[in-house]
């Protein structure tokens, strides 16, 4: 049986397949959702049938998304759930992202997440992009400082190479990777080993890879011997690739989502996972 945990710290240990918003608002992640009462129902859907790692980022909306997550855990009272954010991104417009990691403006958007989320801390603060025009140590230096003031339990990075992580980690302790990463796009392979090597968890975000993914001949000849989805056996061959991953594939459709979460209980056999594992590159 594969082990669907991850344990963060001694209190908080998580499924693995967890749960993302970004799908949440409006198209190009700009402006609300269109039905803004069904965005809160889809988390309060995956909260309801056990996800309790979420993540959000104060750039999708912005901010939209973070406040439908703080309905949904206004509505789940007594859920223990672990929620993941990241600052650094500025947006201008649909599908417009600008890295931004001056130290005053990730003060600032961490207040902003504690705010919109209604939280008095957050579990998992992760940098979205290092910003190149600003010195890693600044951008690092002032999360740390918000950690030793309560107002962040765990430091992560998004998007980074191996060199960037062990860079970071000489500034404050980092606990999560979010790269891009799936099984047809493992570019990023030599960030999963290095986190697997430091207990460091590995969130793939695009771990579905929509379309493209989806439409895979030898994906699709596995849907009728697993009586699974070609979604439902990529998260499956996600979660038997390493037991650092924790997915977060995102939907606005409740159906969807609990799609994916019954993912987890596929056990791919170790053929199967080998002929998937072939497709990647």
């Amino acid at each position: 049986m594969l082990e669907q945990k991850f344990q963060f710290d001694d209190d908080l240990t998580v499924n693995r397949l967890g749960y993302g918003t970004m799908q949440l608002p409006g198209p190009g992640v700009w402006g609300p959702s269109a039905d803004p009462e069904n965005a809160v129902h889809v988390i309060e859907t995956v909260i309801d049938h056990g996800v309790d790692f979420i993540d959000t980022a104060d750039a999708y909306g912005p901010l939209f998304a973070n406040l439908y997550l703080k309905e949904a855990l206004k509505n789940r009272p007594d859920a223990k759930v672990m929620v993941a954010t990241k600052v650094g991104f500025t947006r201008q417009g649909p599908d417009e992202w600008t890295a931004v990691g001056r130290p005053e403006y990730l003060r600032q958007q961490v207040e902003e997440n504690l705010y919109t989320l209604g939280l008095d801390h957050i579990d998992l603060l992760q940098l979205h992009r290092i910003d190149h025009k600003v010195d890693l140590e600044d951008q690092i230096g002032v999360l740390k400082d918000m950690q030793d003031e309560g107002k962040i339990k765990h430091i992560g990075l998004s998007q980074v190479s191996v060199k960037q992580v062990k860079a970071a980690r000489k500034i404050a302790p980092i606990v999560s990777v979010q790269n891009r990463y799936n099984l047809i796009d493992r570019r990023d392979e030599d960030v999963l080993k290095y986190a697997e090597k430091h207990h460091i968890a590995f969130i793939p975000w695009f771990p579905l890879a929509t379309g493209k993914l989806l439409e895979n001949p030898e994906l699709a000849s596995l849907t009728e011997k697993y009586a699974a989805s070609p979604a439902q056996l990529a998260l499956a061959w996600l979660l038997k690739r390493s037991d650092v991953i924790l997915p977060i594939p995102g939907t606005s459709n409740a159906d969807h989502a609990i799609d994916n979460i019954a993912a987890q209980k596929i056990e791919l056999d170790d053929d199967d996972f080998k002929a998937l594992s072939k497709l990647g590159k």
